[in-house]
C-alpha cells in the first residue's frame, strides 16, 4: 500500500498537489484507474481512484474510508530537549513516529544546547515517517516550550521525568501500567538541572530510569517511546 498525506479532505473528489502529486506520477508512475490510499492525519484512511494526473496535480475520486485506522489505546506525549546536532533530533522524530507517538514538544531546559527550530522541516520528517509506517495519525509537533511553562500545563494520565542523576530511580517499565495516557520528559545532553527535577516533582512528575546506561537524548526518547509501545502490546 502506498500512502499519501492529504490533511484537507472533503467530498467525493480530492486533488493531490505539489510533492505528493509528483511522487504519485513521476516516482510511482501511477496512471488513471490505479488505486491509492490517503490519510488526513486524523485517523481516517481513504481509498481513491486516480482519474488523471501529472507532476503538479492528481485528480482523485474517493471510493471508501476507514475511521480510527490503527488507533492506539493510549496517548503518548514526549517532551524532549532539542539536540545541538539537529540531525539527531530529526532521527528521534522519525523513529518515534514510526513506533507510535501522539504529541511532541521541544523542551527548552536550563542546560539546553539549542533553542531555535525549523518546524516546517521537522513536520516534513514526521509526515514522511507517518507515511512510510502506514499510519493514519499525524503526530502533533508543538512550539518549543520553556520547561517551567510545560510542567505547569495540564497533562492527562501518568507524568514522568527521565533522569539519571541523584541515585537510583524506578524503571519506566516497572512504573507504567498500560493502557494509560502518558507524558514523559527527556532532558538535554547535560541532563535536567536538579532544580528542574524538584520543580517537576512538585507538579506531579515522577522521576524514572530508562536502564543501566547513560543514553543520548534522542536515544533515551526513542527508548521511552518503544517501552510504552511494548507495554501496551502486552496489555
Amino acid at each position: 500500500m502506498q500512502l499519501f498525506y492529504a490533511p484537507h479532505i472533503s467530498g467525493e473528489y480530492h486533488t493531490l498537489e505539489g510533492q505528493e502529486a509528483k511522487h504519485c506520477t513521476r516516482v510511482l508512475r501511477m496512471k488513471a484507474g490505479d488505486i491509492i490510499h490517503l490519510t488526513d492525519g486524523l485517523g481516517n484512511l481513504y481509498k481513491a481512484e486516480l482519474l488523471n494526473g501529472n507532476d503538479h496535480a492528481c485528480e482523485l475520486r474517493l471510493t471508501g474510508m476507514l475511521s480510527e485506522y490503527g488507533k492506539r489505546p493510549y496517548r503518548l506525549h514526549l517532551a524532549v530537549a532539542p539536540t545541538k546536532n539537529i540531525n539527531r533530533f530529526e532521527w528521534f522524530l522519525e523513529k518515534a513516529t514510526e513506533i507510535g507517538v501522539d504529541e511532541i514538544t521541544p523542551l527548552l531546559c536550563r542546560r539546553s544546547e539549542r533553542g531555535k527550530l525549523n518546524t516546517g522541516r521537522l513536520n516534513k520528517v514526521i509526515t514522511a515517517a507517518m507515511k512510510q509506517s502506514l499510519q493514519a495519525y499525524h503526530p502533533q509537533l508543538n512550539p518549543a516550550t520553556a520547561f517551567a511553562d510545560f510542567i505547569r500545563d495540564r497533562h492527562e494520565g501518568d507524568k514522568y521525568t527521565a533522569y539519571v542523576e541523584e541515585g537510583e530511580h524506578p524503571l519506566l517499565s516497572g512504573m507504567y501500567r498500560a493502557p494509560r495516557d502518558v507524558t514523559l520528559m527527556v532532558g538535554p545532553e547535560g541532563d535536567f538541572h536538579p532544580d528542574e527535577v524538584t520543580a517537576a516533582r512538585s507538579q506531579g512528575f515522577t522521576t524514572v530510569s530508562l536502564g543501566n546506561y547513560r543514553l543520548r537524548t534522542e536515544t533515551a526518547a526513542v527508548a521511552a517511546c518503544h517501552t510504552i509501545a511494548l507495554l501496551n502490546q502486552k496489555g
